[in-house]
């Protein structure tokens, strides 16, 4: 099993989390819906059920379509998300920091 990010050892393993956890460590990139459940290691229901507070909360933004396929990204000019990016890189900085020492 592979160790959990320090977000979700944080903040805990719910849907929500984990796809924050996932746009996080890919914030410059944009998904579809599948691979956004997948690489989130979610249901695609369980996405769905999530989907309008992602949406209406500014947390993820439609970027693209290809094909019939929409691509949607981390809103990273969200006041929101620019402080969780802000945890997530103390997180990782602390961890680095500790295990250099």
């Amino acid at each position: 099993m592979p160790k959990k990010s320090l977000f979700i050892e944080l903040f805990g393993e719910s849907p929500t989390i984990k796809v924050l956890d996932y746009l996080l460590t890919e914030r410059e990139l944009d998904f579809s819906i599948s691979d956004m459940a997948r690489n989130a290691d979610i249901g695609r229901a369980t996405l769905y059920r999530i989907w309008e507070n992602l949406i209406t909360n500014g947390i993820i933004i439609h970027t693209r379509a290809v094909g019939k396929s929409k691509l949607y990204k981390f809103n990273i000019n969200n006041p929101k998300i620019k402080n969780l990016m802000e945890i997530d890189d103390m997180l990782v900085t602390y961890e680095l920091r500790s295990r250099a020492e």
